[in-house]
């Protein structure tokens, strides 16, 4: 049943979890099998038997009372039932099939986006928002699906059946015109569907990518009355997402047209072949021959499936192999050399300085491997950072950037992603040292105060040092923080730096201190000057040297 073992990790995942499902899979497609066979009886012997019991009653009331109109009725009620148990038990066990499948392959594609490195994805959220949902909606519905090419198979075999009863011709007919549809639907929607299908799913990421950015935008677009901008924006981004639409449901238009035609043809074909036989068995091979026509339509949607299954696993394998994998997974050190210029270790303390723009932000990013960095240029653990699974490197670091990002919650579902068990007793103390403890006491929800979408109903200071204190909760060996004080009044920032010191003391991280500001710089012994980046991506160290006293500040 797999067409998936390959060894493309997205492809290889899909066909594990086929073998996994492969029951759930089988007892779908024998359903299926049965409630398109029981359906295609049920129409074709409901014909029969309606045009047999008018014919009996117009032949008088002795043939009236001899026509057997128990057996029929019986056989009807029963088909009925059957395709009834049958639909439900297919679309029971395929669906959970499917989200068995997917509860294991949409968390495998997102925990690949967030451990790879953003640069080498191009991927705008709007794009892997895209990707996450419509592609592997696809690859969901392909499991939903796997059914019907069996129960289309089943459906088309018993209305030819049923057409036979009418004459051998009838049959052959009506085969030769449901393979003849089949073929030119499905190359037609290889030429159209599948196409303007994939320029839809692209568009659309477009879409919601610019969407999404002025929406983030929008107050300080309504600010600056740019609102009639922000529409022709969003206009100029959807019209080829609806030009897409357009032309997709002018080809399902076409596929539409193809299927009549085709339902046309044969119903032709069976009043010219059954004219000089009995009228009920005519009736019973045109209701069949409508049966098979609508089965190779399910078919012919079943073979276009697979070619958006196809354009979506293509799309969503970069995302699986964007991550890197660690070629020795043996625990990393608490030591960081950077460019053979300084050397940190836990409880060390390094400022890192420079003009705005000139590449401090790069250089953490770097060593957190959150941006690609060039081989040779930093080790860990006397290792080439280049080389280690990004993960594995990131578990040595606690974060603070500039611009933190909330979720939309309360301020403990917040904090606690930086430390899922922290207990309040932890978050009251990293409020504390953070200088926010005060603020979220005055609040009667306490740490159960919601903070709105990226920490809307906070302050820019506020915000920040919310950021400070979910950095606070992680026990990693080092803690960066880049201007974490950017912002804050003077007394405010003398308390942060002074609890700081005391919480670096007592816990013995490391620090990598990005500011510009003069007195956070005392909490650091040394410190490298950057002034810019290099053509091959990393970041020049211009200076290193020793902050106390500043004499002995050394040029490299």
């Amino acid at each position: 049943m797999s067409q998936f073992s390959s060894t493309d990790p997205l492809r290889r995942l899909i066909s594990e979890q086929e073998k996994t499902q492969r029951m759930r899979l089988v007892s779908a497609s024998v359903c299926a099998m049965l409630v398109s066979s029981a359906a295609v009886i049920l129409l074709g012997l409901s014909a029969w038997f309606l045009t047999a019991s008018a014919i009996a009653g117009l032949a008088g009331p002795l043939v009236a009372k001899a026509f057997n109109y128990m057996i029929p009725s019986a056989m009807i009620r029963m088909l009925a039932i059957v395709r009834t148990v049958g639909r439900y038990g297919e679309r029971v066990v395929g669906h959970e099939a499917a989200l068995q499948a997917l509860a294991r392959i949409r968390p495998a594609i997102f925990r690949n986006i967030a451990r790879s490195i953003p640069a080498r994805l191009d991927l705008s959220s709007g794009e892997a928002s895209a990707r996450l949902m419509q592609d592997v909606d696809a690859i969901q519905n392909r499991f939903v699906r796997l059914s019907a090419p069996w129960g289309a198979g089943m459906g088309i075999l018993t209305g030819i059946i049923l057409c036979g009863f009418a004459g051998g011709a009838a049959a052959a007919s009506v085969g030769l015109i449901a393979g003849l549809y089949v073929v030119a639907s499905h190359a037609l929607a290889l030429r159209v569907t599948r196409r303007h299908g994939a320029e839809l799913r692209r568009y659309a990421g477009h879409f919601k990518a610019e969407l999404s950015s002025l929406m983030s935008a929008a107050p300080e677009l309504r600010a600056y009355g740019m609102t009639d901008l922000a529409l022709a924006r969003v206009e100029r981004t959807s019209d080829p997402y609806a030009e897409a639409a357009r032309k997709l449901a002018i080809g399902n238009g076409w596929l539409a047209v193809v299927q009549t035609v085709a339902m046309a043809f044969a119903v032709a074909a069976v009043v010219v072949t059954t004219a000089a036989g009995a009228p009920a068995l005519m009736a019973l091979a045109l209701l069949g021959s409508i049966a098979v026509m609508d089965a190779c339509s399910t078919l012919v949607a079943a073979m276009g499936q697979s070619g958006q299954v196809e354009a979506a696993i293509q799309r969503l394998s970069p995302l699986m192999a964007a991550s890197e994998t660690a070629g020795n997974a043996r625990p990393l050190q608490s030591r960081i050399d950077v460019a053979d210029l300084f050397s940190l270790r836990t409880r060390g303390r390094i400022a890192i300085t420079g003009p705005s723009g000139s590449g401090k932000t790069t250089l953490v990013e770097q060593l957190m491997r959150l941006r690609a960095i060039p081989r040779g240029v930093a080790q860990i653990d006397g290792r080439d950072l280049a080389l280690i699974d990004p993960c594995q490197a990131r578990d040595l670091f606690a974060y603070a950037p500039q611009q933190a990002h909330f979720f939309n919650g309360t301020v403990a579902e917040n904090l606690r992603l930086a430390a899922p068990d922290a207990t309040d007793h932890d978050l009251w103390a990293a409020l504390d040292d953070a200088c926010l403890a005060q603020r979220i006491r005055r609040s009667p929800d306490g740490l159960a105060m919601q903070i709105g979408e990226n920490g809307h109903w906070l302050s820019g200071g506020e915000r920040r040092r919310l950021g400070l204190a979910r950095a606070y909760l992680r026990h990693a060996p080092f803690l960066i923080l880049d201007e974490p004080t950017e912002g804050l009044d003077r007394h405010t920032e003398t308390q942060i730096v002074d609890r700081l010191d005391r919480r670096l003391s007592l816990s013995g991280q490391g620090l990598i201190l990005i500011s510009h500001r003069a007195f956070p710089m005392r909490l650091c012994q040394d410190r490298a000057v950057v002034q810019g980046i290099k053509p091959d991506g990393s970041v020049r160290l211009a200076l290193i040297g020793n902050l106390l006293p500043p004499s002995k500040t050394c040029v490299v």
